[in-house]
């Protein structure tokens, strides 16, 4: 999701290795689209500033709330994560965790996306592990990651509540951080771990969430 390359291209520019995880051929997510199919994204004040940093065009089309290319701002987002040193792994599906004492997250377990779709007869490939001393959730509201926590009677996971974007967004933004040891989460995922309002197809906040995300994890790895 867009917040993963804007957090990944944080964390890589200060020297960090930073591998981000993908389960379809592109990155992205719904970035592309605008989420909702119109190639524009919305961007609710300040995260246009996010916007003007990478150098993106969009204008104002009333106070507060901004528009944009959705191909335009989803293409540079990778390419600077992309120019910062973050590695992409795309068609690799994430399948579970690997744990330390005390239930301490430690890395993830993937395999290749395709398996999941082929008969069991041919598929026969077992999954890998991946040591890391972050993993982040930025899966959006399936929130992949921690619900393998919720599933091993670890923590518990409410789900993302009714849409409110106007709060969500702020909510969103200032959850993001750290839901158990070794694992951080960002994004629409924050949502469904803390039972926050869902946001819809605006992005500001999705923005933001990955530049405070970024922060946390550089303050973790000091």
């Amino acid at each position: 999701l867009q917040n993963s390359p804007l957090m990944g291209k944080e964390i890589a520019a200060q020297g960090k290795k930073i591998l981000i995880v993908e389960r379809n051929n592109y990155l992205g997510g719904g970035f592309w689209i605008g989420g909702y199919l119109m190639n524009k994204v919305t961007v609710r004040s300040p995260g246009e500033k996010i916007l003007k940093e990478l150098g993106i065009p969009f204008k104002e089309v009333s106070e507060g709330l901004f528009v944009s290319d959705g191909p335009y701002a989803c293409s540079k987002l990778i390419s600077s994560a992309c120019e910062a040193g973050v590695k992409f792994a795309n068609m690799t599906v994430f399948e579970d965790l690997v744990l330390r004492e005390e239930n301490q997250v430690a890395g993830a377990v993937v395999n290749w996306t395709p398996i999941q779709a082929l008969p069991r007869q041919i598929t026969c490939v077992d999954p890998v592990a991946m040591e890391t001393r972050i993993l982040v959730d930025a899966s959006g509201h399936d929130a992949c990651v921690v619900r393998k926590l919720e599933e091993r009677n670890v923590i518990k996971v409410p789900g993302f509540g009714a849409m409110w974007v106007a709060q969500s967004e702020d909510l969103i933004v200032e959850h993001t951080g750290k839901v158990h040891p070794g694992l951080m989460v960002v994004g629409m995922a924050v949502s469904t771990t803390y039972g926050l309002p869902r946001m819809g197809p605006t992005f500001g906040a999705m923005l933001l969430s990955g530049k405070r995300g970024a922060e946390i994890a550089l303050e973790e790895l000091k």
